[in-house]
């Protein structure tokens, strides 16, 4: 029997590095791509298929997903969109082109492999969009405004193709986890000193008690209720292979605790109460 294929994006390490081992493990033939060279290189010693697919640059994209196909046979079964970045710092320090930069990240370059996935699926009759989104995809959080709006415009993006895919053999699923362990905390830290001139700002003490102390850590362990990268690939793993995929799966108590909030909270209170969390 011919092996299900699978793409797989930001395989660095990780949710999408977990996703690409554990569903190999399962019996998926997996395309792990990655946006730098060297992470390619690494999965290829490791026996997977890597294309080079950066969200930033449109043509990465198109090759990528060429060398994708070509591999495939020219079919593909699911995507699962998961690379993606953060930039941590008060909405009135993030500078326009630090933004621009994260949206092409986490939203504009998934469109586009989105739409050039699709021509393929229509073509074949069937297949599962599964997108990596977060909490911060419902919720808000103080300091995270650039990475919550890209999940939050994901939410709605997804929602709007869901409808548009009804009545056809494709599916569309969001992943919206909480604190899941990975290499979320040094690649901030990387866009956060590379964008946000926080010495200068009006948040600085805030910034050096708080997002700068949290970032020179020797973090030993994991933070209270945060979860293994292998928590969020079970949900994939059902979202690609139950007969019956859900428009959204929620990870970690902390997501589902805030999706309970949200609805039954006025947004004053609901403020108040992310403020100190």
């Amino acid at each position: 029997m011919t092996k299900k294929t699978i793409l797989i994006t930001g395989c660095s390490t990780g949710i999408g590095l977990a996703a690409a081992r554990g569903l190999r493990d399962r019996g998926w033939h997996v395309i792990a791509s990655c946006r730098k060279q060297r992470d390619c290189d690494r999965l290829r010693a490791e026996g997977f298929s890597s294309p080079l697919i950066d969200y930033r640059d449109t043509g990465t994209i198109t090759t990528g997903l060429k060398e994708t196909l070509s591999e495939t046979g020219g079919t593909l079964d699911a995507v699962f969109h998961n690379g993606a970045r953060g930039l941590p710092g008060a909405i009135e320090d993030l500078p326009t082109d630090g933004f621009r930069d994260l949206m092409e990240s986490n939203l504009l370059g998934w469109h586009e492999l989105t739409r050039q996935v699709l021509r393929v699926m229509r073509a074949q009759g069937h297949g599962r969009i599964v997108l990596n989104s977060s909490v911060l995809g419902y919720v808000s959080m103080r300091y995270r405004g650039a990475y919550v709006s890209t999940k939050h415009a994901l939410e709605g993006w997804a929602d709007s193709l869901r409808i548009e895919l009804r009545g056809t053999p494709i599916s569309v699923s969001l992943i919206e986890p909480g604190p899941i362990t990975s290499a979320m905390r040094k690649n901030n830290a990387e866009q956060f000193f590379e964008w946000i001139d926080w010495e200068n700002s009006v948040h600085s003490d805030s910034y050096r008690s708080g997002l700068v102390a949290r970032f020179s850590e020797d973090k030993q362990g994991l933070d209270p209720f945060e979860l293994p990268a292998e928590a969020v690939v079970e949900k994939v793993r059902h979202a690609i292979e139950s007969p019956r995929p859900r428009a959204r799966y929620r990870v970690t108590k902390p997501a589902h605790l805030m999706n309970f909030l949200r609805r039954v909270l006025p947004t004053k209170i609901l403020d108040w109460v992310i403020s100190k969390g």
